[in-house]
């Protein structure tokens, strides 16, 4: 239908996709350098959230060195920084009763979070989004939430001009309906991609350049956060908790937090690697089950859970990341995967990117480009950052703990940090949905029944994301064979979308003759786009949806 619909067209200079630390974060390093220079330049940010941080979640404990350069008098300003991290704990948890506290000498020195000259905070990151967004908007930049990138603007060449945001309105059958208003054409001299993990347009742009030549492939992670309240004799600000182990199986590599957080609440969650082989594990129900590990439960006994969210992380570090550049934009941020897995932080070096981006362009701008070349002057400052030599330094990560397992990757990054990062460089080439085994290799697991009080069942958790998509639109869930779930994913898989997925929004019903039927609640979706990145046969394409769909996290 979009071929034949007139498009109203809007230009601006630079147009960034999503409104996330790195986006914001470009937004307001181009304003401030145009103020500088007396330069009128127009900015534009557009978010599929219906607000503003509606679909940003994170741990998370952040490093504000990023936010050091952008807003010196950050704590002038009132960003939303209040918790410092006082103290770390880090656990192996050996079954479901017992546990290993780490000295604190053995604890890599890239996972302590107090001492040194840098303090770091324990903060809402969908909070710090909603506040660089107020000081965009303070400079001039123009942020539209509610309005989903859903495709990349080319000239014939290839060059990126911009964005078509999706139409709105639509039927499930792709009619218009009586609301219908056809998406805009957003174009610009230069357009920065900062969607997060698994960008839907990104992805697509690394196909087209090739981003990715002479990379590995890159490696995700789920992450699973709940925020709880808790009593006040049972908080404690600035408590830091990682931990891995149980329940995870030894060939199941992942790490847990829990984090004390203001106003007497505690943020707790999963991150585990979507590397995991055995088809009848649910990252959800492995979430669910080790908040019961008394290590954990003693810090949300008595509490009340009141957010529940998922998303995928883009953790292969710098041997997964692709090319940046393009003709005509750039990939910043989780879109092209700059998060320090080592730290398990993100935020900062995604926010760098942001900067990094911002000059680049500037530059060009300033300089009397009309945009559309590739900004090569971008690599050179990024490999000049040091955002990029954290992730030199950790390179090996979790290629190690991929390779050696979660203790042996551990000793191998703690020697490696130890040594400077002279250790070999470790690589791991096998893609995260080529690493599934069938089930017949495993037995199934039998989760235990969730007690409504430290576990809870997936519906009532996606309840608690304040999740909604109008009904009749499109699937955003796009089957590129629709009968191959069960005439193969079935069988060979027990089909893992209904497992993997943290939402449930995949399910094999049976039809009124008895036969299976593969079945997709798209209203369910929190937007973690895991299915997108773990289905064995890379069936499953997750595409924007109708904007201001998917979750309304409060404070996450």
């Amino acid at each position: 239908m979009s071929e034949h619909v007139e498009r109203d067209s809007m230009d601006f200079d630079v147009v960034i996709v999503g409104a996330g630390p790195s986006g914001l974060s470009a937004a307001c390093r181009l304003m401030q350098q145009a103020g500088e220079a007396g330069q009128e330049l127009s900015v534009c940010v557009v978010e599929k959230g219906s607000e503003v941080g509606a679909h940003i979640l994170s741990g998370a404990v952040f490093e504000p060195r990023a936010l050091q350069e952008l807003f010196p008098d950050w704590e002038e300003r009132g960003a939303p920084l209040t918790t410092p991290a006082t103290r770390d704990e880090v656990y192996l948890l050996k079954d479901a009763h017992k546990a290993q506290k780490l000295p604190n000498a053995l604890v890599p020195k890239s996972m302590h979070n107090t001492g040194g000259e840098l303090t770091r905070y324990v903060i809402s990151a969908g909070n710090l989004c909603r506040w660089l967004a107020e000081q965009a908007e303070a400079l001039g930049v123009e942020v539209f939430p509610g309005f989903a990138a859903q495709e990349v603007i080319h000239d014939e060449d290839g060059t990126v001009r911009g964005i078509l945001i999706g139409d709105m309105g639509v039927a499930a059958d792709g009619t218009p309906k009586d609301s219908y208003m056809p998406g805009m054409e957003l174009r610009a001299k230069y357009t920065l991609f900062a969607e997060g993990a698994r960008g839907h347009l990104g992805k697509a742009l690394i196909s087209r350049f090739n981003l990715d030549a002479g990379k590995d492939p890159q490696h995700y992670g789920i992450g699973l956060k709940e925020l709880w309240d808790i009593p006040a004799d049972k908080h404690e600000p600035g408590l830091v908790l990682h931990g891995s182990g149980w329940p995870l199986a030894k060939d199941t590599h992942g790490g847990w937090f829990l984090y004390h957080a203001e106003n007497h609440q505690v943020v707790v969650g999963l991150i585990m690697d979507l590397s995991y082989r055995n088809p009848w594990l649910s990252p959800f129900d492995e979430f669910q089950r080790m908040k019961h590990h008394p290590v954990l439960a003693q810090h949300l006994e008595g509490g009340k859970r009141v957010a529940y969210g998922a998303r995928a992380i883009t953790k292969g570090g710098l041997n997964c990341l692709p090319k940046m550049t393009f003709p005509g934009g750039l990939l910043i941020g989780c879109d092209a995967g700059t998060l320090n897995f080592a730290k398990i932080k993100g935020l900062h070096t995604a926010m760098k990117s942001g900067l990094v981006a911002a000059e680049a362009v500037f530059e060009a701008i300033a300089g009397g480009d009309e945009g559309g070349q590739e900004l090569t002057a971008f690599s050179r400052k990024w490999e000049q950052s040091w955002a990029y030599a954290e992730l030199k330094e950790s390179a090996s990560f979790g290629p190690a703990i991929h390779k050696y397992g979660t203790v042996g990757g551990g000793a191998y990054n703690f020697l490696d940090q130890l040594l400077g990062g002279k250790l070999p460089n470790v690589h791991d080439t096998t893609p995260d949905h080529a690493a599934l085994k069938p089930a017949s290799e495993f037995e199934r697991i039998d989760y235990p029944k969730p007690d409504g009080k430290l576990s809870f069942d997936k519906l009532s958790s996606v309840f608690l994301s304040n999740t909604n998509h109008e009904e009749d639109q499109p699937c955003h869930l796009r089957l590129e064979d629709p009968e191959l779930p069960i005439r193969e994913n079935l069988p060979k898989y027990a089909e893992p979308a209904q497992r993997y997925c943290p939402a449930g929004v995949y399910e094999v019903v049976e039809d009124d003759d008895g036969k299976p039927r593969f079945q997709i609640n798209f209203q369910n979706c929190v937007h973690c786009k895991t299915c997108d990145i773990k289905d064995p046969a890379q069936n499953i394409k997750w595409v924007a949806p109708e904007g201001g769909g998917g979750p309304n996290y409060p404070n996450m």
